[in-house]
C-alpha cells in the first residue's frame, strides 16, 4: 500500500513539474513567439518571462526580429538590346509584425526572392547594357519600392537592396575591354600630342626670347663699340689738332699706309689721295735740306732724328712705288682675262698714278 502511495505522489510531482514547464515561457531579446490556443492565434509573447495556459496554448513560431541578410543566387536577365546578363543581388530586411509574417505567407523569404527576381527582370528589361552597368542606384530604388509595396502586408520591411555584381556575356566583356583599351590609347595619344604641342610652344617662346635678347645684346654692343670708336676718333682728332703736325709727318704716315693698302690679295684697285703729291713735295724738300746738312758738318740729335725719319720715308716711298707697279701688273692681267669686271682698273687711270709716283721720286733720287 505504501508503494502505491509513493508512486502516486511521484506521478503528481512529475505532472506538476511538467505543467509548470508548459506554463512558463522565457523569450530572449529580439525574438517574439506566436501562441495558438486550440489551433487559433491567441497572442504574441514578447521578450522576458511569460505564462501561458498549459496543454491548451502552444507556441506556433519563434520569429527573429533582428535585421536579416539574404543573398540570392545570380539570375539571368535580358536587357532591352537583347543581351543576357547575370545579376547577383543582396537583400536586407526585418520582420515588423510576427503575426502577419506567420499567417499571411507560408515562407516570406522565398516570396521575397521570387518577387526580387521578377521585379529585377522588369526593371532591367527597360534598360540597355550601358544603362544597366551605370544605373545601379536606379535599379536599387525600383527594387526597394516594389518590394515595400508587396511585403508590407507580410509584416516584413525591406530596408535595403543592393546589386552585388552584373556579369555580361564573355563576348561582350571582350568587346568592352577592347573598347576601353582603344579609349585609353586615344586619350594617351591626345595627352602625348598636347605635351608635344606645349613643348613646341615653350621651345618657340624660349627661342624667341633668346633671339630678342641676343639682338638686344648685339645692338647694345654695337652702340658701345660705335661710341668707343667715336670717342677714339675724337681723341685722335683732338690730339692731332693739339700737336699741329706739319706736312712731313703726314707724308710719312701716308707712305707707311701704302704697303698695307696694297698687301691684300683681293685689292686690285687702290686710290692715291690728292694730298699725296704735296706731301711728297714736302718730303723731297726735307730730304734736300737733310742732304745739305749732312755734307756741311756734324749732326746734332735733332738732325739725326730727322735723318732717320727721312730714311724711313724714303724706304716707304720705294715700297709704295713697288706696290704700285705690282698693282698695275695685276690690273693689266685682269683686263686681258675678263672683258667686263666690277673691279677692273682702266689703263688711263693707272698711268697717271705711276707717273705721279715717278715724278715725286725724282727729286729724292737727285
Amino acid at each position: 500500500m505504501e508503494i502505491i502511495v509513493a508512486l502516486v505522489v511521484l506521478a503528481v510531482m512529475v505532472a506538476v513539474v511538467t505543467t509548470l514547464g508548459k506554463m512558463v515561457r522565457i523569450v530572449p531579446q529580439q525574438r517574439m513567439d506566436v501562441v495558438e490556443r486550440f489551433g487559433r492565434y491567441r497572442r504574441t509573447l514578447g521578450p522576458g518571462l511569460n505564462v501561458i495556459a498549459p496543454y491548451v496554448d502552444r507556441v506556433r513560431t519563434k520569429v527573429d526580429m533582428r535585421e536579416q541578410v539574404v543573398s540570392f543566387p545570380p539570375q539571368p536577365v535580358i536587357t532591352s538590346d537583347n543581351l543576357v546578363v547575370s545579376i547577383d543581388t543582396v537583400l536586407y530586411f526585418r520582420v515588423i509584425n510576427p503575426k502577419d509574417a506567420t499567417y499571411e505567407i507560408a515562407s516570406f523569404i522565398q516570396g521575397i526572392e521570387q518577387l526580387t527576381v521578377t521585379t529585377l527582370r522588369n526593371v532591367i528589361g527597360s534598360m540597355d547594357l550601358e544603362q544597366t552597368l551605370t544605373s545601379r542606384e536606379v535599379i536599387n530604388r525600383h527594387l526597394q519600392a516594389a518590394l515595400d509595396e508587396t511585403t508590407g502586408k507580410w509584416g516584413v520591411k525591406v530596408t535595403r537592396v543592393e546589386i552585388k555584381a552584373i556579369e555580361p556575356p564573355p563576348s561582350i566583356r571582350d568587346a568592352m575591354e577592347k573598347q576601353m583599351r582603344a579609349e585609353r590609347d586615344r586619350r594617351a595619344a591626345i595627352l602625348n600630342a598636347e605635351g608635344v604641342k606645349q613643348s613646341a610652344i615653350l621651345t618657340a617662346e624660349g627661342e624667341k626670347q633668346a633671339a630678342v635678347l641676343r639682338a638686344d645684346g648685339d645692338r647694345q654692343a654695337r652702340i658701345l663699340q660705335a661710341e668707343g670708336q667715336a670717342k677714339a676718333v675724337r681723341t685722335v682728332f683732338g690730339a692731332i689738332h693739339a700737336a699741329n703736325p706739319d706736312s712731313k709727318v703726314l707724308a710719312y704716315q701716308y707712305l707707311q699706309a701704302l704697303p698695307q693698302i696694297a698687301s691684300g690679295t683681293a685689292n686690285k684697285v687702290w686710290v692715291l689721295p690728292v694730298e699725296l703729291t704735296r706731301a711728297l713735295e714736302g718730303i723731297g724738300g726735307a730730304l734736300g735740306s737733310l742732304g745739305s746738312l749732312a755734307g756741311g758738318g756734324p749732326l746734332q740729335d735733332a738732325d739725326q732724328e730727322e735723318a732717320e725719319l727721312a730714311g724711313e720715308a724714303l724706304a716707304a716711298a720705294e715700297a709704295a712705288a713697288k706696290a704700285a707697279e705690282e698693282v698695275q701688273q695685276d690690273v693689266e692681267k685682269a683686263e686681258t682675262t675678263a672683258a667686263v669686271g666690277p673691279r677692273q682698273l682702266p689703263g688711263a687711270g693707272a698711268a697717271p698714278a705711276a707717273g705721279l709716283l715717278g715724278t715725286e721720286r725724282q727729286p729724292e733720287r737727285g
